[in-house]
């Protein structure tokens, strides 16, 4: 299985790829480490977002596309164009799309806790949360 962790913020959508094969993680390359809105205001550019989005996910044959949930209200909500690109993400017709929690991550990381450290994946520090939630999805299927 081959799964796309998504962290969104602002008006970029950081990605990580991971695959599960017979017990066995693989973390492919990919020939992007984020995705960013450039307008937020143009249906034109959010267009052009989704279907740049889709193409990453259709060339690299990802099955699932996680995001890490973020709260709707308080002090760490997640910001109008950020729930705008997510919802971009999951009315992709050829993707499936889990949501991550928080509650959820916490558990499945206490119950499955990570093979290896973050620092030797070879993926950037800003992934990390992207990785973890590629991570979790693979590990709660």
């Amino acid at each position: 299985m081959k799964v796309c962790g998504v962290e969104i913020k602002s008006n970029e959508v950081i990605v990580s790829l991971l695959s599960l094969d017979d017990g066995l993680f693989l973390i492919p390359d990919c020939r992007a480490r984020r995705l960013t809105l450039t307008n937020i205001n143009s249906t034109q550019d959010l267009r052009e977002f989704q279907f740049a989005f889709a193409k990453l996910m259709s060339d690299y044959q990802v099955e699932v596309v996680a995001i890490k949930q973020r709260p709707m209200k308080g002090k760490f909500a997640g910001g109008a164009v950020g729930f705008k690109l997510e919802a971009a993400i999951e009315l992709i017709s050829e993707l499936k799309v889990v949501l991550i929690s928080a509650t959820q991550s916490k558990q499945v990381l206490k119950d499955n806790p990570m093979p290896v450290d973050f620092s030797t994946t070879g993926l950037k520090a800003f992934q990390e949360i992207a990785f973890t939630t590629a991570y979790v999805a693979c590990m709660a299927e």
